[in-house]
């Protein structure tokens, strides 16, 4: 399903400030060194050619690698709400996201289901997970959380760069009536949903970049939680190292 229009200008990022409901969170994990996978899909409820995508990343639950290798996001997008059904998910950031990928590797177009390994554009049914692999070291990162306050660490042997982070809430098995739109009937049920998103830049030390963050809330509940966290230039969204784990309570 595409969408045609490539935009000039992006839409600031929203991020929910809502703080997670008699929610105590605990969280203590480190990436590899070498680059772990940031799997992005961009996806809709108000798309019909979506849910095999939904439901292929939520069979990402049950791959060995999960956090190790690997991490998948979902972030839906708000293009299509005007077929009929609005996205709850959906954020005019997550759009912009996808637009701003799009522009950097002068796609013609956007599209639902859409995927970018590590910042670039990605065929989810023509490639395997793990299929390049990785023996360049490109860092540490390294992610702990005490109740509402997440810690991200990047130690780097590259240290003249202006470095940000980026924490995203996520969520599992949340299910959706759809009651208009393409989807009309389905239930659809969600894993890796993007339900929120801090950016916070990194402050260079001795050896490496630190920095604290909020963990982002979100107004909808979900069976289950996880955390991620990614590190990119302030220049450039790709991301260069990611973390993750399953939120403990």
């Amino acid at each position: 399903m595409h969408h045609k229009r490539i935009l000039g200008l992006f839409v600031s990022l929203v991020v929910s400030l809502h703080a997670l409901q008699s929610y105590a969170a605990s969280l203590s994990v480190k990436s590899p060194a070498t680059q772990v996978d940031l799997i992005e899909l961009y996806t809709s409820e108000g798309c019909s050619s979506c849910p095999p995508a939904d439901r292929w990343v939520s069979s990402l639950q049950n791959e060995p690698g999960l956090w190790r290798d690997f991490i998948p996001v979902a972030f839906h997008v708000d293009y299509w709400d005007y077929i009929g059904w609005p996205d709850r998910f959906a954020s005019p950031a997550f759009t912009a996201r996808q637009y701003r990928y799009a522009q950097q590797q002068s796609m013609r177009t956007v599209y639902t289901p859409g995927f970018f390994n590590n910042g670039k554009e990605w065929r989810w049914r023509s490639h395997q997970l793990g299929d390049v692999k990785k023996t360049d070291p490109v860092g540490v990162l390294s992610l702990e959380v005490e109740e509402q306050t997440a810690k991200v660490r990047f130690d780097t042997d590259k240290k003249n760069r202006e470095l940000s982070a980026n924490i995203v809430l996520l969520g599992f098995n949340i299910k959706t009536q759809v009651k208009a739109g393409e989807n009309t009937g389905r239930t659809l049920t969600h894993d890796f949903v993007v339900l929120s998103i801090e950016e916070a830049p990194l402050m260079p030390g001795e050896s490496g970049y630190s920095g604290t963050l909020p963990i982002p809330g979100s107004g909808i509940h979900a069976e289950r939680y996880a955390l991620v966290a990614w590190v990119t230039t302030r220049e450039n969204q790709d991301p260069i190292q990611a973390v993750g784990g399953w939120l403990m309570n």
